[in-house]
């Protein structure tokens, strides 16, 4: 008989338990973004055509990336849930039955992707002379795209049982692996074979293949939460769609995101290139500035599903005051250290006279609305853990069409540049309040705790 799970997070104190676990996803989220960053430091080393291969490859990883992000968290809400109601049943079902259809939806998109490698990528832009070494990559890479897929659902049902230190673990120890195997793969060091960009792609199908095998060892040896996928093909699709109830959106916020990005991208170009580029290095510092938010969205989730599960709705409300307070005070805390410090920064990836000013501007002015934008994040991660999808994709919709977008066009036309970077900030401000209130709302519309026993699981 397996033995009985734990709900860790409907106990204790609500401000230990946030950051116990948002702690190690900060390493967590570290090793994820070094992935990336070790294969281009090594690919560039090769050229820049193989650099220039590698960067059309970025929006099909992008793409792929969201549907797993959709997918895990659709599966964290729905696992937090059933363990904090109590249901072991019902849980260890939801964590296979995620796996399972992760496994399916991965294996299908990257075997389209596969057949249509030439096409896609002629339709990005890519010339005749650049496919050979796009094909060299992705012909490989699309064979690991399951293997990125399937740890990420499996590492979310990790977190929704209040586990996000093994994460870390496993995280950290793939990045390692991955960036002492590039090397030797792209390189053909120690007697290893020479194999370039086809040896960038080996070497992440290697170590995604290791993550997957330890972080099902651990699901199903250390935490018991695996069981038999043949069951009855009903049982399968409730479980099926109690996971994209909230995955599909979660997908469609995540794609919100990059299609944002893009826009304003659009508006700073007519400014030149130099806009562009200052701009460019502006954003690959925010991620870093950003990512204790995103570790702290991360598990505020599977926090709100247990609780939720469990009828704690003293809970809910106080998480929200604690992730609240610390976002703004976080976010002052950033705000000023990349006011002194940003200029400096900024010059490590670009001294032009022309570029570091652009950069610089951004960090000072945006900066100010990280502790909002952080907010946004960990409401829309409590609203998946609610089960309530919905509030999040309309939160991130309206904090770009409905808000950035008009501020933009007006303060643009009176201030230029500054004007867009301004026209963000307000726009995270603006959106962080609503979805806080929002939130707030929704939770206070919730039963007692002393009404538990009336709530649905």
């Amino acid at each position: 008989m397996a033995p009985r799970l734990q709900a860790t997070l409907t106990q204790g104190s609500v401000p230990r338990h946030l950051y116990d676990m948002a702690l190690p996803m900060v390493w967590a989220l570290l090793a994820t973004m070094s992935y990336n960053a070790v294969d281009t430091f090594f690919v560039a080393q090769l050229g820049v055509r193989e650099l220039a291969a590698m960067g059309y490859t970025f929006p099909v990883v992008m793409v792929l990336t969201s549907i797993a992000i959709g997918l895990g968290a659709g599966t964290s809400s729905a696992v937090a849930r059933a363990i904090g109601s109590g249901d072991q049943s019902l849980t260890r079902r939801l964590a296979t039955d995620g796996v399972s259809l992760t496994f399916i939806i991965a294996t299908s998109v990257s075997l389209l992707g596969w057949l249509t490698i030439d096409p896609l990528f002629t339709a990005q832009g890519a010339s005749p002379e650049m496919l050979p070494l796009i094909r060299e990559y992705m012909s490989i890479w699309y064979l690991s795209a399951p293997l990125l897929m399937v740890p990420m659902v499996t590492m979310a049902s990790m977190r929704a049982m209040g586990q996000s230190h093994i994460q870390a673990y496993i995280m950290m120890g793939g990045a390692v692996f991955n960036a002492v195997l590039d090397p030797l793969l792209i390189f053909g060091l120690w007697g290893f074979p020479r194999l370039e960009l086809q040896g960038a792609a080996l070497a992440t199908l290697i170590t995604r293949l290791l993550v997957l095998i330890v972080a099902v060892y651990v699901l199903q040896v250390r935490m018991h939460l695996l069981v038999s996928p043949l069951v009855r093909l009903r049982t399968i699709y409730e479980s099926w769609k109690t996971i994209l109830h909230i995955g599909v959106p979660a997908m469609v916020t995540n794609v919100i995101i990059p299609l944002a990005s893009f826009l304003v991208v659009y508006l700073i170009s007519r400014y030149g290139d130099n806009a562009v580029a200052g701009y460019s290095v502006a954003v690959r510092i925010e991620p870093i500035a950003l990512i204790v938010f995103y570790a702290l969205s991360g598990v505020v989730g599977p926090f709100c599903g247990q609780n939720l599960g469990a009828g704690r709705r003293d809970r809910l409300l106080e998480v929200v005051q604690v992730f609240t307070l610390f976002c703004l005070g976080f976010g002052v805390v950033t705000a000023l250290l990349l006011w002194f410090v940003g200029e400096p920064i900024a010059a490590l990836f670009s001294d032009d006279e022309a570029v570091l000013p652009i950069a610089v501007q951004y960090l000072a002015i945006v900066p100010l609305s990280y502790g909002a934008y952080g907010i946004v994040m960990a409401v829309n991660a409590a609203f998946n853990g609610l089960g309530m999808p919905m509030p999040g994709v309309v939160i991130s919709f309206l904090r770009v069409a409905g808000i950035f977008l008009p501020l933009a066009w007006v303060l643009m036309a009176q201030f230029g540049l500054t004007g867009l970077f301004i026209a963000t900030a307000l726009a995270n401000l603006s959106v962080g309040a609503i979805a806080y209130l929002w939130l707030r709302a929704r939770l206070r519309r919730l039963p007692r705790a002393s009404e538990a026993d009336r709530m649905p699981a």
